[in-house]
């Protein structure tokens, strides 16, 4: 009977620090105190309790298994994002990146078709960097013009959502579908599925908020020179991301060991090609936003301490009384609260069984669902330190066409990997 009550209150204890963690997500503007900090504290702090008080009668050698389990999957996507975002920090350094935005845009367009060509770039460029470098490049060009502050809202909101949207498709776009992809929930095959839809609510999105813009704008050119050895290692970094798909593709090999490979092979040719400011390589690494790396270690930690008490089992049962299709579609709302990776990795443990149709689903609901409220993604939290005049409230005007975009998007889905599933 002790035994029971002890197992009782260091699973509440554990549980307790875990919501204690999670608010202070949710609230880290008002606090002040980056998650990244205080999920590292908690997810530590909890295991170190499972030692001390084991959980589940459970023998340290136990203990330590499951935190080996735990820390593998972390590794993996630890090393996979280091080695995508040191290619985006170097390509961003050098200014390659807002070189090759001025060479695409043109030097006059009119209001409604920038809407279009933001959401098409943005779109196409999170596929590849991180969402928190798409969004940064984005929001530079939209800060450029001279825009009424309501209009330049509009772009931003566009932003937010088309960063989010393209980065469900590709492994190297969205934290999340690596997350579900590295789970064997889908292959990279079935990920390619998505790209349609989620264009589709894109461009759903920016038809919708471009309806009463009639304008023209002018956009600055500043001769920004594309060095040779720079578009070496975009080159680089484009055959890293083709190669790494389709490795995996054609012979399973997992995608960490491509990127590291592809990462090896920018370190040796930018040590041997011509370097403006003679910085070797591998300093690059030291401009990786390590903060985003140690917020996914606390939060991984924290969700697989929730799985080993089995507070996770709640999420399996929610999908016993509803469709999966139903509670994957509110799933994309509850991101836009909670943190869509934290949310992720819950689903991801709790042991949920789905077809590949419903894991496509819920990729694209957490990813992209993150967008009907500002504070449900990275980008958002960016573009709210970037834009003045985007809040909570100014970006909520929206959300009757968000959640319109979102739906059409997760619709789409549906109908594409069935039809291309059967």
């Amino acid at each position: 009977m002790n035994a029971l009550v002890a197992l009782i209150m260091i699973n509440t204890v554990i549980l307790t620090l875990v919501i204690i963690s999670f608010l202070m997500i949710i609230t880290e503007d008002l606090i002040h105190i980056n998650k990244a900090k205080t999920t590292l504290f908690f997810g530590t702090l909890c295991w170190i309790l499972a030692f001390i008080f084991p959980i589940n009668n459970s023998l340290a050698n136990e203990t330590t298994h499951q935190l080996n389990e735990n820390l593998l999957e972390i590794a993996t996507l630890w090393l996979f994002l280091m080695s995508a975002m040191t290619f985006v920090a170097y390509l961003n350094s050098k200014g390659f990146i807002s070189a090759l935005v001025q060479r695409i845009l043109p030097e006059k367009i009119s209001e409604r078709g920038l809407m279009f060509v933001i959401a098409i770039f943005a779109f196409v460029f999170s596929s590849f960097a991180d969402n928190v470098t798409a969004t940064l490049v984005s929001i530079a060009v939209v800060m450029n013009l001279q825009l009424e502050v309501k209009k330049r809202l509009k772009y931003a909101t566009l932003i937010i959502f088309s960063v989010n949207s393209g980065g469900v498709s590709l492994i190297t776009g969205d934290v999340t579908t690596l997350m579900i992809f590295l789970e064997n929930k889908v292959t990279i095959s079935n990920l390619l599925i998505l790209i349609l839809p989620s264009f589709l609510g894109v461009l759903t999105l920016a038809s919708l908020l471009s309806m009463k813009l009639s304008g023209e704008v002018k956009l600055a050119k500043t001769g920004i020179k594309i060095e040779k050895s720079d578009i070496a290692i975009a080159l680089i970094f484009v055959l890293t991301i083709s190669g790494t798909l389709l490795a995996n593709v054609l012979f399973h090999i997992p995608p960490v060991l491509s990127f590291l490979f592809g990462l090896s092979i920018m370190f040796l040719v930018a040590n041997i090609l011509p370097n403006k400011n003679n910085q070797d390589a591998l300093n690059y690494i030291r401009e990786v936003e390590y903060d985003a790396l140690l917020f996914f270690l606390g939060v991984l930690l924290l969700v697989g301490i929730l799985k080993e008490i089995g507070v996770l089992d709640g999420f399996t049962q929610l999908y016993q009384y509803l469709p999966a299709i139903t509670v994957n579609y509110l799933v994309g709302f509850m991101s836009s609260v909670i943190d869509n990776v934290p949310l992720t990795a819950a689903l991801l443990k709790s042991g949920v069984d789905m077809k590949i149709t419903e894991w496509l689903m819920l990729t694209y609901a957490t990813g992209v669902g993150g967008s009907i409220l500002v504070i449900g993604s990275a980008a958002g939290i960016i573009a709210m330190s970037k834009v003045k005049g985007l809040n909570f409230i100014s970006y909520l005007r929206n959300a009757i066409y968000l959640i319109i975009a979102y739906t059409v998007g997760y619709i789409g889905v549906y109908f594409a990997a069935n039809w291309a599933l059967t």
